[in-house]
C-alpha cells in the first residue's frame, strides 16, 4: 500500500469500502513479484479443505495498525508473507476480508505485552491469577483478547484482501520461546465476524538456518520443534523460497465464511 495508517483507528467497514479493491501490485514492493502475479505465487494443488484453527494465544489485541510493513525497529531476517484467503466450500477468493497477523520478535517478545512475554509465559508457565483478566483463564482452549500493557506495536498489522483474496506483509522471521515452535498468528475477519484464527509455521530446516544467525542465536538452543509443538498441524506450513537476502512465504487459507464448519 502507498502509506500506513499509524496510530489511527479505522473501522473495518471503512477499510473494506476504501481499500478492499486494491490489486496485489499495490501490496508488493518493486523487488518482489510483478503486479498481477497472484497465480504464480499460489500455484500448486487446489483444495477447499478448511484451514485448521488454532488458539490465538494470550497476546492478541486489535492494534489499529493497517499496514503492509510491520517491522518497525525489529532486527531480523526479512520475511515477505503473501496470504490468499478463499472460501472453504467453493474455493473462491474472499475479497474484502481483513487479515491480521502478529508474532514475537527475534528475542521472543510480543509488542504490547513485553513484560508478560519476558516472564512466566516465556518460562513455559500458564498465566497467573494476576493476569487472568487480561489473557483469559488458565487451561482454556482459547483466551480472551488482552489489554496491552505497553505502547509498542511492532510485528502487528492488518491488511484487506484484494479482488484475488490476497494480502502481503513485510515482516521478519519470528523468533521462538520455550514450549513453542516458530510461528505466526493469523486472524481473518469478514464484516464483524472472526471467521478464522490459526497459526502459520515453517519447515524446521529453514528455522534452524535462520535461528543460527544474528540476532536470533542469542537465545541459544530452542526446546520445541514442529513435531513437538502442541498446535502444529501440517496444514499450517508456509511454502518458503529465498528472496533477495530474505525469504518469501506463501500460504492459502480456506475460511469458513458462513460459519457452518464446512
Amino acid at each position: 500500500m502507498g502509506h500506513d495508517h499509524k496510530g489511527q483507528r479505522v473501522s473495518r467497514r471503512v477499510l473494506i469500502a476504501g481499500i478492499g479493491s486494491l490489486g496485489l501490485g499495490g501490496l508488493v514492493t518493486a523487488s518482489g513479484p510483478r503486479p498481477g502475479a497472484a497465480d504464480s505465487l499460489f500455484a500448486g494443488p487446489d483444495t477447499c479443505r478448511l484451514t485448521p484453527s488454532a488458539t490465538k494465544g494470550p497476546f492478541y489485541f486489535d492494534s489499529d495498525k493497517i499496514r503492509s510493513d510491520i517491522r518497525e525497529d525489529r532486527p531480523g531476517v526479512r520475511l515477505r508473507l503473501a496470504i490468499k484467503v478463499q472460501d472453504s466450500e467453493t474455493c473462491k477468493p474472499l475479497p474484502g476480508a481483513v487479515v491480521e497477523i502478529w508474532h514475537c520478535d527475534a528475542a521472543g517478545l510480543y509488542s504490547g505485552a513485553e513484560a508478560a512475554s519476558k516472564g512466566g509465559l516465556l518460562l513455559g508457565k500458564l498465566p497467573t491469577a494476576d493476569t487472568a483478566t487480561a489473557v483469559g483463564k488458565p487451561g482454556m482452549a482459547d483466551m480472551a483478547d488482552m489489554k496491552p500493557t505497553d505502547a509498542e506495536r511492532y510485528l502487528r498489522g492488518a491488511q484487506v484482501t484484494d479482488g484475488d483474496g490476497v494480502v502481503m506483509f513485510t515482516t521478519i522471521w519470528p523468533g521462538w520461546y520455550p514450549g513453542r515452535t516458530v510461528h505466526i498468528h493469523v486472524m481473518v475477519h469478514l464484516g464483524d465476524e472472526r471467521v478464522l484464527s490459526t497459526q502459520l509455521m515453517f519447515d524446521d530446516t529453514i528455522n534452524a538456518k535462520v535461528l543460527a544467525t544474528p540476532p536470533y542465536q542469542r537465545l541459544g538452543t530452542r526446546d520445541t520443534f514442529n513435531a513437538g509443538d502442541p498446535d502444529y498441524l501440517e496444514g499450517m506450513l508456509v511454502r518458503v523460497a529465498e528472496d533477495d537476502g530474505g525469504y518469501l512465504g506463501t500460504v492459502v487459507l480456506s475460511a469458513d465464511s458462513d460459519q457452518d464448519r464446512a
